[in-house]
């Protein structure tokens, strides 16, 4: 099956999101229309280690949903009529976390649309 792999700069040419806020590094995979993993390298100086939690420095849960949520909207904007158009979440549920992501880590981000009508996906996502 062919996939499309993006580094950092094509990453940018498909979606909106920049730095500070850009929380992928690496598509390695989309399957256009139907998957996506990547990943984000955790450096020691990444702004949120700073500020969450001093002495005890971890990715919040927050951010590790928004690398979910940028991950999956490649696999749609990843279309070529979809480039650099606009996606919002606009729900998440059964969310767990199960460990602290810290700095120096490699955060692997796999997702799949499940389902997409008139505009609206239902996506799976999970962090390793």
């Amino acid at each position: 099956m062919k996939f499309l792999e993006l580094d950092k700069p094509k990453i940018l040419e498909y979606q909106q999101n920049r730095d500070p806020y850009l929380m992928i590094d690496h598509a390695d995979q989309i399957i256009i229309g139907k998957k996506s993993r990547g990943y984000k390298y955790l450096k020691n100086d990444e702004w949120f280690f700073k500020v969450h939690w001093p002495g005890d420095p971890n990715m919040p849960g927050m951010l590790q949903l928004e690398a979910m949520t940028q991950m999956a909207s490649l696999i749609i904007l990843s279309k070529k009529e979809n480039h650099k158009k606009l996606m919002y979440l606009v729900s998440m549920d059964k969310i767990r976390f199960f460990k602290k992501i810290l700095p120096e880590n490699k955060l692997l981000i796999e997702t799949e649309l499940i389902n997409w009508n008139r505009g609206i996906g239902k996506f799976v996502g999970k962090c390793m």
